[in-house]
């Protein structure tokens, strides 16, 4: 479709108005071709942005800006991806009738694309089955192997802007619930696209979905409250909870009830769900300025921590007091709450092998997370496993026991759900500051005892925001034909290119530069925003954990600089 006529365009625009069902958008559309008709360049600029090309579907399904046209996400788009899945099911169902199980959160839309969704797949002859309201991420995946059912499906954008929606895809069976991974993402997309050479208007519709029972709730609920393992008393530890606007509170407040922690003190403004997310630029806890209600909110209760949901509840992310910060507190990397969730798991392995067994099992982190977890795993002498980014990997690793990747998603109880999963990771952090608090320790303090053990581990995260999506296949691409031999003083030892495997990773547009001094850098595109991604990680294991973290540090701050300059 690229480079169409302006008056192909409007004939595209037309035909997608006679299927599409939504009257916002179609009104919408409608609107941008009338002014296209009239020869507005801004909307028929507009016109080839929404129908150049279309929402690729991929690994991480679908996910974009809510408007008219197949590069927006839409009623007509989800139906064609509904359509183009059940398909794919059909076509794998080995003579059984396939089932789903279809989520959605409290994002505009997601309602309408999961009843969508539920229409069309018992349309198409698939047993589908709706979960009762709007209920986290977590709670979708957990019932894809709850219900034993073929697949799942959640309509949600997790923490991106306000307008943005998406549709997440998981597959059971031998699949255990995992999100999907090459190549059954383009297997499903060429159905898709099948889909679309046709109008949604003429795929058939049922209302015999069934609507999921409320005991699924209730049944992730008990299976999360059984990751509290200690044998404290859990009430002791005061936690402010913000939902960030999103739909975790109502699930959260059953486990944190059950599990014997502290009544939460919330964060009233953003308690409840709303589309709009008012009280924040970005529903992301780690954008800037995301967790100042979190932060005044627990200032004011003198809270031991803060606890924070994404807006679907599969990400954690956790702050500690801290009085050097203006703020009162600050907000724990993903790094440093998998460093020490990780110790969690391995000594609770540990604790359940006989006395005279090796602990067992697998640690898992995606390649860009931090060495820390390996450094624990090789203590423990527990099996480690690099993976890709993105769940759907990390939830792959053989005998994992525990897995997360450093933008705040962690997988506490793969024996239950194979996802982030943002509330189990709270219930599990939570039993740790429990344990910590009943043994006069902090988190703070658990955090030197881990530099102690295992060295202190820098990082840090630099992130390309780009308007043209060239920009960043040219830096890729010049790092890659002019590799750096060092990077400030210290000297490049090596560079993997995951672009066509390495080891075991199946390929991946990512560069691993590993520096004489035992620092890493690694350099990606990000899988859902226009951002170029580097990662940097250093560490130290010498001298007292002051020496050690300003080593380390001092390590990443000088690489920082370094490739903000290699990139420019």
């Amino acid at each position: 479709m690229t480079g169409a006529s302006a008056a192909e365009l409007i004939e595209q625009a037309r035909a997608w108005i006679a299927q599409d069902p939504d009257p916002e958008t179609r009104d919408e559309l409608q609107s941008l071709v009338v002014a296209a008709e009239a020869d507005s360049a801004e909307a028929v600029d507009e016109l080839h942005a929404r129908f150049d090309t279309r929402l690729e579907f991929g690994t991480a399904g679908l996910r974009g800006e809510i408007a008219a046209g197949p590069n927006r996400m839409n009623r007509v788009l989800v139906a064609q991806a509904a359509a183009g899945f059940a398909r794919y099911l059909l076509e794998h169902a080995a003579g059984v009738t396939p089932s789903v199980v279809i989520g959605f959160d409290g994002r505009k839309n997601s309602d309408v694309f999961a009843r969508d969704t539920a229409e069309l797949m018992a349309g198409a002859g698939v047993r589908a089955i709706l979960l009762p309201r709007l209920l986290p991420t977590p709670v979708l995946a957990f019932a894809v192997r709850h219900l034993d059912a073929s697949a799942g499906v959640m309509v949600t954008a997790s923490h991106n802007p306000p307008n943005d929606n998406g549709y997440k895809v998981y597959l059971g069976g031998e699949d255990h619930g995992s999100q999907i991974v090459s190549p059954v993402d383009a297997e499903i997309a060429a159905h898709i696209l099948d889909v679309a050479r046709g109008s949604v208007a003429d795929l058939p519709r049922a209302e015999s979905y069934e609507v999921a029972p409320e005991s699924v709730e209730q049944a992730y609920v008990a299976a999360t409250v059984a990751v509290a393992r200690s044998s404290v008393k859990r009430d002791t530890v005061a936690f402010a909870y913000t939902a960030m606007h999103g739909v975790g509170w109502r699930t959260a407040r059953q486990v944190f009830s059950a599990a014997g922690f502290a009544e939460p003190i919330v964060v009233a403004e953003q308690i409840d769900p709303d589309p709009a997310f008012p009280t924040v630029a970005f529903p992301n806890p780690e954008e800037p300025g995301a967790m100042d209600l979190s932060f005044a909110t627990a200032r004011a209760a003198g809270a031991d921590l803060v606890i924070a949901n994404d807006p679907d509840a599969d990400r954690l992310a956790v702050a500690i007091p801290d009085p050097s910060n203006p703020d009162g507190y600050r907000r724990l990397s993903g790094n440093e709450v998998g460093a020490l969730l990780g110790w969690r798991a391995a000594r609770l392995a540990e604790a359940s092998a006989g006395p005279d067994e090796a602990a067992f099992g697998a640690l898992a982190c995606s390649v860009v997370s931090s060495p820390a977890l390996a450094a624990v795993a090789e203590a423990y002498a527990l099996d480690f496993e690099d993976t890709l980014t993105g769940f759907k990997w990390v939830s792959r690793a053989p005998g994992l026991i525990f897995g997360f990747e450093e933008a705040l998603g962690y997988l506490v109880n793969p024996e239950t759900i194979r996802d982030k999963d943002g509330i189990s990771a709270a219930t599990a952090f939570l039993d740790l500051a429990a344990e910590l608090a009943a043994n006069g320790r902090t988190v703070a303090e658990h955090l030197d005892a881990f530099a102690e053990k295992f060295g202190y581990f820098a990082s840090d995260q630099i992130s390309i925001r780009v308007t043209d999506l060239g920009d960043i296949a040219r830096i890729m691409a010049s790092l890659r034909a002019t590799p750096p031999a060092a990077l400030g003083t210290v000297a490049v030892s090596r560079i993997e290119d995951l672009r066509d495997g390495f080891g075991s990773l199946p390929p991946s547009d990512v560069l691993r530069i590993l520096l004489d001094d035992g620092s890493r850098v690694m350099v990606r595109p990000s899988g859902t925003e226009p951002k170029l991604k580097i990662y940097i990680d250093a560490s130290s294991d010498q001298g007292t954990v002051a020496q050690r973290t300003a080593t380390a540090e001092a390590r990443v701050a000088a690489l920082a600089i370094a490739m903000r300059e290699l990139t420019r």
